[in-house]
C-alpha cells in the first residue's frame, strides 16, 4: 500500500495536469454512480419505512416480499411513457429545467466528502474537489435547485405550476439565509470553511457545541430540500403537483429523482457540519480498519435520513405564510443569536 501511494504521489508531482484530469474523470464517474445508486436505495427505503409507519407493506409486488425491483419497474415505466410538451410551453426552458436540476446535484456532490479511508494511521478524505470554501460552495450550489424549479414552473404555461414555482422560491430564500448564518457559525468554531477540516476539527460535535444552530440548520435543510412539512412547491389539494404538473415520463422522473439526490447530499452535509463527519473509533479488524470512517459516516447518514422520513410521516403540510413567517420572524433572528454564541465560544475550539 505504501508503494502504491508513493507511486501515485510521484506521478502527481511529475504530471499535475494529467493527474488532475484523470482524477476529475474518475471522480465524476464515481460521484454519479454513488449519488444515483444512493438515491435509488433512499427511494426504496423511504417507501418501506413509510409503509411501516402506516401499518402497510410498502413495495412488495415486484422483486419479492421486499419489492427490491420496484424502482427498476418504475424506471422502465418512466422511460417508456410518452414525453409530452405543452403546446404553449417555452420549449427550450421546459426541456432544460430537469437538466439544470441534475447539474445542481452534481455540482454539490463534487465538493462534498463522502467519507475517508484510514491508512497507516491517517485519514484520506474521499472528495473530488477539496476546496477551502467548500461549505459556502455547497450551499450556493444547492440554491441552483430553486432556479430549476422556477424554470419548470414558468416554462409550463400553467398558472398552478407557476404558483408552485413562486412558493418554492419564497420558501428557499426564507431558509437559505438562516442556513448560511449557521454555516458561518460552524466555520467560526472550526476556524475553516473547508468541509474536510470542519469534520476533522470536531473533537466535540457541533450539534452539542451549538445546539440552537443544529436545530435551526436541520429545519432549514428540510425546508430547502422541499420535504414535508415544508413542501409548498407541491400541494395536491391546492396546486395539483405544483411546478412539475405539466411534466411526464423521464423528464418528470428526473425532477422527482433530484429531490432524493438532494436529500442524500443534505444528510451528508448535516453529518459533516454537526455530527463529526466520519470521525469515530477505528475498528481493530483487518480491512475493516481501513473503511472504519466510511462505516461511521454511513451510520450517521442513515440515522439522519431515517429522521427525515420520520418527520414526513408524522407532520402535515404547513401553509406557505406559516413557512415564510417561521423563516423570517423566528429562524433568522435565532440564527443570529447562535452566531453570537459561536463568536463568544469559538476561541475555545481552536
Amino acid at each position: 500500500m505504501d508503494g502504491i501511494i508513493e507511486s501515485i504521489t510521484q506521478f502527481a508531482n511529475q504530471e499535475p495536469a494529467i493527474f488532475a484530469l484523470i482524477i476529475g474523470i474518475i471522480g465524476a464517474a464515481i460521484i454519479a454512480g454513488v449519488v444515483n445508486v444512493g438515491a435509488m436505495l433512499l427511494i426504496w427505503g423511504e417507501r418501506k419505512v413509510l409503509g411501516d409507519f402506516a401499518a402497510r407493506f410498502g413495495p412488495n409486488r415486484v422483486g419479492g416480499r421486499w419489492g427490491i425491483l420496484q424502482l427498476g419497474a418504475d424506471a422502465i415505466k418512466l422511460f417508456t411513457k410518452e414525453d409530452i410538451i405543452p403546446a404553449e410551453a417555452d420549449k427550450g426552458v421546459y426541456v432544460w429545467a430537469p437538466i439544470v436540476a441534475s447539474m445542481a446535484t452534481m455540482l454539490v456532490a463534487a465538493a462534498i466528502p463522502f467519507g475517508a479511508l484510514h491508512i497507516n494511521g491517517q485519514d484520506y478524505p474521499l472528495v473530488v474537489a477539496n476546496m477551502d470554501i467548500s461549505a459556502f460552495y455547497v450551499e450556493a450550489a444547492l440554491s441552483i435547485m430553486s432556479i430549476a424549479v422556477f424554470m419548470a414552473g414558468y416554462s409550463s404555461n400553467n398558472k398552478y405550476s407557476m404558483l408552485g414555482a413562486f412558493r418554492g422560491m419564497a420558501r428557499m430564500i426564507a431558509y437559505e439565509v438562516p442556513m448560511g448564518v449557521c454555516v458561518i457559525s460552524v466555520a467560526i468554531m472550526a476556524h475553516s470553511l473547508n468541509l474536510v477540516e470542519i469534520a476533522q476539527n470536531q473533537t466535540l460535535w457541533y450539534a452539542f457545541a451549538q445546539p440552537l444552530g443544529f436545530v435551526i440548520f436541520v429545519i432549514a435543510l428540510i425546508t430547502d430540500l422541499g420535504r414535508i412539512p415544508f413542501d409548498q412547491s407541491e400541494g395536491e389539494e391546492e396546486i395539483i403537483s405544483g411546478y412539475n404538473t405539466e411534466y411526464s415520463g423521464i423528464r418528470w422522473g428526473l425532477l422527482y429523482f433530484q429531490e432524493y439526490n438532494n436529500a442524500l447530499l443534505g444528510s451528508i452535509l448535516l453529518t459533516l457540519l454537526f455530527l463529526g463527519g466520519w470521525q469515530g473509533p477505528i475498528i481493530p479488524i483487518p480491512l475493516l480498519d481501513i473503511i472504519s470512517p466510511l462505516i461511521w459516516m454511513l451510520m450517521k447518514m442513515i440515522i439522519v435520513l431515517w429522521f427525515f422520513i420520520w418527520v414526513r410521516s408524522s407532520l402535515v403540510r404547513l401553509r406557505i405564510d406559516q413557512v415564510t413567517d417561521l423563516g423570517w420572524k423566528w429562524m433568522l433572528p435565532l440564527s443570529i443569536v447562535n452566531l453570537g454564541w459561536a463568536v463568544l465560544v469559538g476561541s475555545y475550539f481552536a
